[in-house]
């Protein structure tokens, strides 16, 4: 393995903001996984801002947010769990740092990890399913809304109709997924204003109503208040733990730029609207049923902005989705498939669309969102722990030549090509978060804490100390580490 990584090649100012033929917003993104070279990397960090604000502007965080308190919080623990959940967009960040440092995707780097085989493993699952999850989530949140707004159109819901629905929603998406990178970067500050305005006014209706000294009626307490906390802050905190792929939205950075304001311009653009719209369900949840969250908010919003509203919440699902589908993309490439990106993106879109349908025709909504977020937190936060600790331990100096080297002889090859370390480290995190969950099961230490939920802090702790262990005196840690 090379022991330095090349210095950039020499720019002008105008390169670093031209984005070169390959990423146009009008074209159909060239690149996939391939590494991206510095005569192509153009843009500055704060373009990352509005990319995490327009996505995180959406219908799931308003569901979220009045959850917690139909769980059983009051207004201000709801809003505390709220804050403290979406701190892990920290970590988010800090992996954003990873992409032009190598000039490639999460799904890439990662083979630092978990080596070259045992990546495809983590991308089929930490990376494609989980996406095409999350994809199928967020569509189910805007189907809910536009059938709302189908309705007030005189026409009925029926079952065609609201396939149709899902359907055209899911097209919309994966447009934007497939022309890729650059109309991602285009779109979503225009997406971000639109979206600022109209939740505005939803807050101006929403704070008008809220009682601001809610509490429930049968206060919870003691232990089962613990667990209450740990089980909100857990399903809050998964939305930005399933971003291990947020080094696909920096890659096309200069190597140059500055990781400060990449972690910066990533969390803040996150957590601001997540912390609004997440706080603006659980102050709705005191005033209205938030069972039913876009019929009930139709109560306290003026009558002519109610449709507004309802596109807003399309609008910005879509927005979520069309990250969301790019990374599941990527992912399936990277498992192994020689296939366009742009083919990729269109078959996780239609296996999103077959789960869409079973969360919103089959079984209850708000049960399928707490139940699968929580669950799904088993996984991600070893996954996103472990990444996290990667960077760090190598300062963010990846070689993306090298990460590129799919080869036995490759240096990420490792032994068989799975980097024991990082395997290591995912299963015994998994395991005891697994021992540790309370949601459609409760595990033995849930059980005998009494039904206190810990495994999102066991699992991402345990998985990141014994990584960071195990690969101490690693060599390519070493060499990146000695790396100028």
């Amino acid at each position: 393995m090379a022991s330095t990584i090349p210095d950039p090649l020499p720019r002008s100012q105008d390169a670093a903001v031209t984005p070169p033929a390959s990423d146009r917003p009008g074209r159909i993104e060239a690149h996939g996984i391939d590494h991206i070279p510095d005569s192509e990397r153009h843009g500055h960090p704060r373009e990352l801002f509005s990319v995490w604000a327009a996505a995180n502007v959406n219908y799931l965080s308003l569901v979220i947010g009045g959850a917690l308190v139909l769980m059983g919080l009051s207004l201000w623990q709801a809003i505390a769990v709220t804050v403290v959940g979406n701190l892990f967009w920290l970590l988010t960040g800090l992996l954003a740092t990873s992409g032009p440092a190598a000039g490639a995707p999460s799904e890439v780097i990662t083979r630092a990890v978990y080596g070259v085989l045992g990546n495809r493993v983590n991308n089929a699952v930490g990376g494609w399913l989980v996406s095409v999850c999350y994809f199928a989530l967020n569509l189910a949140a805007a189907a809910t809304a536009a059938f709302a707004l189908v309705e007030k159109t005189g026409m009925t819901a029926t079952t065609p109709v609201k396939v149709a629905v899902i359907v055209i929603i899911a097209a919309l998406t994966l447009v934007i997924s497939v022309y890729g990178h650059g109309l991602i970067i285009k779109l979503y500050l225009p997406i971000t204003l639109v979206l600022a305005g109209a939740f505005t006014v939803v807050a101006f209706a929403v704070l008008r109503h809220a009682d601001f000294s809610y509490t429930p009626a049968a206060r919870v307490t003691g232990v089962d208040l613990w667990a209450l906390l740990l089980a909100g802050t857990t399903m809050v905190a998964s939305g930005p733990l399933s971003y291990t792929t947020s080094a696909d939205f920096s890659r096309y950075l200069p190597r140059t730029a500055s990781k400060k304001a990449i972690i910066g311009w990533t969390a803040l653009g996150a957590f601001v609207p997540s912390i609004v719209v997440g706080s603006l369900g659980a102050f709705a949840a005191t005033a209205v049923d938030m069972t039913d969250p876009q019929t009930a908010l139709q109560e306290i919003l003026p009558g002519w902005f109610v449709p507004v509203f309802l596109l807003a919440l399309v609008l910005g699902t879509i927005a979520i989705n069309a990250l969301t589908a790019y990374s599941a993309g990527l992912a399936l490439q990277a498992v192994g498939l020689r296939i366009r990106r742009s083919v990729s993106v269109l078959f996780d879109g239609a296996v999103a669309i077959a789960l869409t349908l079973y969360g919103l025709l089959v079984s209850n909504f708000l049960d399928t969102v707490s139940n699968a977020l929580q669950v799904i937190t088993v996984l991600i936060g070893p996954l996103m722990a472990i990444y996290a600790t990667d960077v760090l331990l190598r300062r963010c100096r990846y070689d993306g030549v090298a990460l590129s080297d799919e080869t036995p002889g490759g240096p990420f090859w490792y032994t068989a090509g799975v980097n024991v370390a990082g395997a290591s480290a995912l299963v015994v995190g998994v395991t005891t978060a697994a021992l540790c969950v309370n949601t459609v099961y409760t595990g033995p230490v849930a059980a005998a804490l009494g039904g206190i939920d810990l495994s999102l802090p066991v699992g991402m702790g345990v998985s990141a100390a014994l990584y960071a262990l195990l690969m101490r005196n690693d060599r390519t840690v070493l060499a990146a580490r000695a790396a100028v």
